[in-house]
């Protein structure tokens, strides 16, 4: 994998900092309608770091894992969409409009499931990462 630069590291840090924050402060409901802002921010920013991050090997597996890991990044983005949707609730005149049970599939299908993409992406993320490491010492020692 080719290195990031010191900048980029800054920002792929600064992403995942951010990140933190936003869901820590709206998990302790803190400010929500703010800091939901703040995690799609730094989702956005750790994903694009990330994807831009190459591999220019010829291993498939981690060509496989590399995929993997993309699509955890759009789970990341996703997941902050969501977020923000449970803080702004901009989809719910999509729900409404259409039966008078709105309301509740929204709450059903939508509300708070920023949870379960936040939960996916992140078991993604470690696994990828740990599984590409240990890919990269096997090919260093070939």
């Amino acid at each position: 994998m080719r290195p990031l630069n010191k900048l980029q590291s800054i920002l792929f840090m600064i992403g995942g900092v951010l990140m933190v924050v936003g869901t820590g402060c709206f998990v302790f409901l803190w400010q929500q309608r703010v800091v939901c802002w703040i995690f799609l921010v730094g989702a956005a920013l750790f994903s694009t770091i990330q994807s831009t991050q190459l591999y220019e090997g010829t291993n498939f597996t981690v060509r496989r894992l590399k995929r993997i890991m993309n699509m955890a990044d759009l789970f990341f983005v996703l997941a902050g969409i969501l977020m923000v949707d449970s803080a702004w609730n901009f989809l719910l005149p999509l729900f409404t409009s259409h039966s008078s049970e709105g309301y509740f599939l929204y709450l059903q299908y939508v509300y708070n499931k920023w949870v379960v993409l936040l939960l996916i992406a992140a078991i993604l993320e470690v696994y990828t990462m740990h599984r590409i490491a240990s890919e990269l010492e096997k090919e260093k020692k070939r």
